[in-house]
């Protein structure tokens, strides 16, 4: 599971899309024999929260869902980003230093039943080389258990046990490159254990397309 989407014990902004949270994909993996390590700490409150930023108008975000109080919204520098979402601060500062890292910006959404947590991050590289090497680098930090069709892009859907909480956690996620820019996507939803949890795939997959395609607008 990517450590930065809410999730696990810890569990892990402005076009709207005609895309709701329904439709799932029933052949995900189940794993429940290790508790996967959290993969974002508790975040703390963003420090750049006055700030403007000039990725705010490029996150695509699902239509219908709500504001997530819990989770912030809003630019990140490298430092807070560290501080506030990073669960393993020394490789993502050497990532991040790498890939010339310039602006990020973060948008968490609940679904209106508030059973699934929406999570957009996007990371400005100093090239489109560096964007690369940066997504490849988060990527690979995980284990990943089955990837769906989202064309030119990583993905990858999976149910886990989350040993502290006792509960089943279902994440779709996908990583994508537009230029220098890496936007990572998550929709997770934690439930009863032997509760029939699916990885929202269909949602996921649409928002990532709806994504690419106003990276690729801004880019050109």
């Amino acid at each position: 599971m990517r450590r930065t989407a809410p999730a696990v014990a810890a569990v892990v902004s402005a076009l709207l899309l005609g895309v709701t949270g329904c439709g799932n994909d029933s052949g995900a993996g189940v794993s429940s024999l290790q508790t996967p390590a959290p993969k974002n700490p508790a975040p703390a409150a963003p420090s750049d929260k006055g700030k403007q930023s000039t990725l705010a108008g490029l996150a695509v975000l699902p239509r219908g869902y709500l504001a997530d109080t819990r989770n912030g919204t809003g630019p990140f520098t490298a430092t807070s980003y560290l501080t506030s979402w990073s669960a393993d601060p020394a490789t993502d500062r050497a990532l991040l230093l790498n890939a010339s890292f310039v602006e990020g910006y973060r948008a968490t959404r609940i679904s209106p039943d508030k059973k699934k947590r929406f999570t957009l991050q996007l990371f400005k590289a100093g090239s489109v080389a560096k964007a690369k090497a940066l997504q490849q680098g988060f990527w690979n930090q995980d284990t990943h258990e089955r990837s769906f069709d989202v064309p030119d892009a990583l993905s990858d859907a999976s149910v886990q046990y989350d040993g502290g909480a006792g509960q089943s956690v279902a994440v779709a996620e996908v990583s994508i490159v537009v230029g220098a820019l890496v936007a990572e996507i998550s929709v997770q939803e934690n439930g009863a254990l032997g509760s029939n949890l699916k990885p929202d795939t269909p949602l996921l997959t649409t928002l990532a397309k709806e994504q690419r395609v106003r990276l690729s607008a801004r880019s050109s």
